[in-house]
């Protein structure tokens, strides 16, 4: 049974990759429009909407839908719309404990399951000069709360819980599904 990724997010292509488990990647048309949700009812609804709707054109594969967000202070922190915002981000977030949360959702024919992972990250106190320098280089763009933790830049002091859900695609979780669904 095929395996498609209902997404198009190179980290989430790579990680899979490196999971050695084959898979092809279809970017999902789901809308995101989450107004009013909580950043756990946010991932968990976008992940399956993302997986529904590539379902809907592959009722014959398995597909696997993820979303991912920060959250801090009350606030889901999304993808900065711009380096000043990208700047801002990475300043509020210095020093301080943040969560980020990931959604999965694995539907196949008389299948489904879905599930959230929480990781809580530290950053260290973060030189303005060390975050010119990191936005100056384009990396924290395209990512939730404008850092990835894979990136090399010295920006986490710690976290608590699975690395691989910082950056986008909780393995612990996703290879329980595959597990429970015999792809893997």
């Amino acid at each position: 049974m095929q395996l498609i990724l209902a997404s198009n997010s190179p980290r989430r292509r790579e990680l899979l990759s490196e999971w050695k488990i084959p898979f092809l990647a279809v970017p999902s048309r789901f809308e995101e429009k989450g107004e009013g949700l909580s950043a756990e009812e946010t991932v968990s609804a976008f992940a399956e909407g993302k997986a529904r709707e590539v379902f809907s054109r592959y009722p014959g594969a398995f597909v696997l839908g993820a979303d991912t967000v920060v959250a801090f202070e009350g606030e889901i922190l999304g993808k900065p719309a711009d380096a000043e915002d990208a700047k801002s981000m990475l300043r509020r977030l210095s020093g301080k404990t943040h969560t980020v949360y990931s959604g999965v959702c694995l539907i196949g024919k008389d299948f489904f399951r879905k599930g959230i992972a929480r990781t809580d990250v530290t950053f260290y106190n973060l030189p303005v000069e060390m975050i010119e320098e990191y936005v100056a280089g384009g990396k924290p763009l395209d990512k939730a709360g404008a850092y990835g933790i894979q990136d090399g830049y010295p920006i986490v002091r710690s976290y608590q819980g699975s690395y691989t859900n910082v950056v986008g695609l909780p393995e612990e979780l996703v290879r329980a599904f595959l597990k429970e669904g015999n792809i893997c």
